[in-house]
């Protein structure tokens, strides 16, 4: 079961839509009248928000009929959420609604595309994802890769040891790496050590130092191959974790090198999920012949 939002986001995207009521339909008279509105998929897509959605219809004084749960894989032409309530909150909570479940599927429909080419390569690889999601819409973004089968890669920088060249330049000069990590694992015995080498020969040097992770950034597959065979024959129990430029184009490629771990950022990226909005008054509401 995937995390839920908070209240006081679902509240936050009402309010960024409709901060002092909704002028059309006050003006038009309409609020009152019962209708229903359907949330239907245009396309195959993989489901994120569908619980965020129909919360933002309730908050809004609608009530939901059915919500099909976010991670749900359906084909074209799938009713997957439906509310009724007065016109007023259909209206309100509608185009809200409509964005959480079209940003949130298109992310969650890359991530499973992605995460399913990289398992037929390589059955036991683990798919996560970078920080680099647009400010503002992590919880919406990690909520997604997870909908598609991915987990993220960090979730920010106070859970995760991930020493980049950008941290050793800063170190003591004379000062081993290998003392680096043990300090680390001394410090902080919970938790796995990450490092990044920018070579080869530094990958191998890391793996020997005694990190639990060894990650690769932007390393051509043909030698990601061979790194992987040398640290996994070598150094048994490092995992090696490749980053940089991995897409739904090369993800199988990548996979089939034989390393553990494939980070990636391009899932956030890219056309939201096409889900069609029918908004219209109930039969209850309409006028009989």
């Amino acid at each position: 079961m995937l995390y839920t939002l908070p209240d006081r986001e679902i509240e936050r995207f009402i309010e960024e839509d409709v901060p002092y009521g909704d002028l059309t339909t006050s003006l038009l008279g309409i609020g009152a009248v019962r209708g229903e509105i359907t949330f239907t998929s245009r396309e195959n897509t993989v489901l994120c928000c569908t619980e965020e959605a129909a919360r933002v219809l309730e908050k809004s004084g609608a009530e939901i009929l059915y919500c099909t749960d976010s991670g749900t894989c359906v084909e074209r032409g799938v009713t997957f959420l439906k509310a009724h309530g007065p016109a007023a909150s259909l209206h309100s909570g509608w185009k809200a609604a409509l964005n959480l479940l079209e940003y949130g599927s298109g992310i969650a429909t890359r991530t499973h595309a992605i995460v399913t080419k990289a398992r037929q390569s390589n059955p036991g690889i683990v798919v996560v994802t970078t920080r680099k999601s647009f400010p503002g819409t992590k919880k919406i973004a990690i909520k997604a890769i997870m909908a598609g089968g991915a987990m993220p890669h960090r979730l920010g920088l106070s859970e995760t040891i991930l020493v980049f060249d950008r941290h050793r330049s800063f170190l003591p000069d004379g000062r081993s790496f290998a003392d680096t990590v043990r300090s680390l694992k001394k410090r902080a015995p919970e938790h796995k050590v990450i490092t990044e080498a920018d070579s080869f020969d530094e990958a191998l040097s890391f793996a020997g130092s005694g990190a639990d992770v060894v990650q690769v950034d932007k390393m051509k597959p043909e030698l990601l191959s061979e790194l992987a065979e040398r640290i996994h024959s070598e150094f048994p129990g490092v995992a090696v974790s490749a980053a940089g430029g991995i897409n739904a184009e090369n993800a199988s490629l990548y996979a089939a090198t034989g390393i553990d771990i494939m980070v990636l950022s391009s899932v956030y990226f890219g056309k939201p999920s096409d889900i069609a909005v029918s908004l219209h008054p109930s039969n209850s509401a309409l006028p009989q012949e």
